[in-house]
């Protein structure tokens, strides 16, 4: 089985040592745009053979894990030269820009729309692990559009991976991402950088930083070269969820000035409810 990775990094990587775990005939070719991510990628077992685009037509199998605004310019390209019988997946955090940019496609059954809410901060293919997609849910949307025999291939190999499935069209997906992803980050960098702003003019405010505060950055250690593209790709949803976010921060802050902490507290106690949210998709 010729499984081509397009981005060595923490996904694409991820998956495909899975893959070489659970397929002992698997053998992974990596096509990167960054030569020393595929000489490092080599290196350490990632992949087998650094490839090229010329050689996707022996693929069986092809993940593209790439920025999402370079999977719209690279995918059509990749539908182009893939077999009839190639399976093309890709796992960006974004569907829709990418799903209607192939929708009229010739080889449109080959592929199909994935995304696996699975991943850390770290980037590049040292942060590829094995396990990392194990109870995690893999949403895929417009599945109909794709060939039924690919889809059983895909299936085989997300259950194989310890992945849970869910369905959704595409629109859908990038309006619930955006609350639950993309929202985050997006507070994770603005935390990060008013700490660093403010640490300009005192020296010792990360000495005092704990666990709490690292939890909460730790999203800002994520590539701008990657969420940029998604922030892009997701505007409207995003612009839609900062509001909210927003206006709750803004209605905090006039509740401190009130100085009504009995409703600040009832806000708190409210919000404990996503415990049990959480552990129950756990």
């Amino acid at each position: 089985m010729n499984v081509f990775v397009i981005g060595v990094g923490l996904i694409g990587g991820s998956m495909v040592l899975d893959i070489q775990r659970e397929y002992t005939d698997a053998v992974v070719y990596g096509i990167d745009a960054n030569e020393n991510h595929l000489d490092e990628a080599k290196k350490i077992g990632v992949i087998h053979h650094k490839s090229t685009f010329k050689d996707l037509e022996k693929a069986n199998i092809v993940i593209i894990s790439i920025p999402v605004d370079v999977t719209i310019e690279i995918l059509p390209k990749v539908l182009d030269i893939v077999s009839d019988t190639c399976l093309v997946l890709d796992v960006g955090s974004t569907k829709e820009q990418i799903c209607e940019a192939i929708k009229d496609h010739p080889k449109r059954r080959n592929f199909l729309a994935t995304h696996p809410i699975a991943g850390t901060e770290f980037s590049g293919p040292t942060a590829a692990h094995q396990g990392l997609f194990q109870q995690k849910t893999n949403i895929i949307c417009e599945v109909e559009k794709t060939a039924f025999k690919l889809q059983e291939i895909a299936l085989e190999i997300f259950s194989k991976l310890g992945m849970r499935i869910r369905y959704m069209d595409a629109k859908s997906h990038d309006k619930h991402i955006a609350y639950v992803s993309h929202l985050s980050h997006i507070s994770s960098f603005m935390l990060g950088k008013t700490v660093i702003e403010k640490e300009k003019n005192e020296r010792d405010v990360f000495d005092m930083a704990g666990s709490g505060f690292a939890s909460t950055v730790r999203l800002a250690k994520s590539s701008p070269a990657m969420w940029t593209p998604i922030f892009k790709q997701n505007k409207n949803n995003v612009i839609e969820t900062l509001e909210e976010y927003i206006t709750n921060l803004q209605e905090f802050k006039e509740l401190m000035q009130k100085d009504d902490f009995t409703e600040i507290y009832n806000k708190m106690e409210s919000t404990n409810h996503i415990k049990q949210i959480l552990n129950g998709i756990k």
